[in-house]
């Protein structure tokens, strides 16, 4: 399906990954001008790309860059048990088989390549630079979740439990936990507009799903210190969803030369869409800015950037090339 708005042509489409499942993906390009850059959107646990993250990929396209978005398994109009997350590692694979792909289109072999990840995606983002470090531009983490802040770590006991039960009966929804939306949105029309979202994954965490988290969580904050690429974060400073201190010791610990860290008071969890417009412009102007100073001319990127080994074929079930 295409369709064009505002100078915009955005498209969807299904591909397979390598366990046979359908998985959406959808991009949002500038009509009639050649992309400044790639932007790959890695969305937040129970939300997904078209509906939840169309403000930003609109938003991004408009400033002249192609974006690509992409439903994990489990999640948004993919395949999968609704808000099941069987394998992080899996679902971060799924993602860097696609974006790697769209890289290696002949259109977009020179252009420059970022991520940009909105609280749990914050993680995935992380996990794709630990995969192949040199091979994204740079990141731009919204609210990401990085790191559990020390009064919400569990106790052992409760970690050893969760493993045990996750095990025996890992799609249960056991897990008690506050409605997420309320915390998280503060306009209450795009609060709403996420209730009535069927793609959105709105019941209990599953626990192996809460097992993944925390153990995803609890391995990145022990390797903070890997993280090389350029990025921005910025974070709300009224977040309760994750916490904005987690974001500065991202910053403070991460090895990147390049780095910033924008926190802005007053704000909430979503803030790309759940903020009032005045404050939503202020963010997205940040980000571009960002984007705009770093992302150069598809034909200048570096023979160092353009290796041979960055660039693996990506491989569907039964041995057929995966569609991207």
């Amino acid at each position: 399906m295409a369709k064009s708005m505002e100078g915009i042509k955005y498209e969807e489409e299904f591909i397979l990954n390598p366990r046979g499942l359908k998985l959406f993906t959808c991009r949002w390009l500038p009509d009639n001008r050649e992309p400044k850059a790639l932007i790959f959107l890695c969305h937040g646990y129970a939300m997904e790309c078209s509906i939840s993250m169309k403000g930003t990929g609109t938003q991004l396209a408009k400033a002249g860059f192609a974006v690509y978005g992409i439903d994990y398994e489990g999640h948004g109009k993919s395949s999968g048990l609704q808000g099941y997350i069987r394998s992080f590692d899996s679902l971060v694979n799924d993602c860097s088989d696609y974006f790697t792909c769209v890289c290696e289109r002949r259109e977009n072999k020179m252009k420059m390549r970022y991520l940009l990840g909105e609280s749990m995606g914050g993680a995935v983002v992380l996990l794709l630079h630990r995969k192949k470090p040199t091979y994204w531009d740079g990141a731009v983490l919204v609210a990401p979740m990085c790191k559990i802040a020390e009064e919400m770590k569990p106790h052992p006991i409760v970690i050893n439990v969760l493993t045990q039960l996750s095990k025996i009966i890992p799609t249960w929804k056991l897990i008690p936990t506050q409605d997420i939306i309320d915390s998280a949105i503060k306009n209450p029309e795009w609060r709403e507009e996420v209730r009535n979202n069927p793609y959105c994954y709105k019941g209990k965490p599953r626990l192996k799903t809460g097992y993944e988290l925390l153990m995803v969580s609890l391995d990145i904050e022990k390797n903070l210190h890997q993280v090389t690429l350029p990025f921005i974060v910025v974070h709300g400073g009224d977040d309760i969803v994750t916490d904005p201190s987690v974001s500065r010791s991202l910053y403070e610990t991460a090895s990147s030369k390049d780095k910033t860290f924008n926190l802005y008071p007053g704000m909430w969890h979503a803030l790309t869409s759940g903020e009032p417009q005045e404050s939503i412009d202020l963010v997205f102007s940040d980000i571009i800015a960002w984007l705009d100073e770093r992302a150069m001319p598809s034909t200048s990127r570096s023979e160092r950037e353009y290796k041979a080994g960055n660039d693996p074929r990506v491989v569907a079930s039964h041995g057929e090339k995966a569609t991207c």
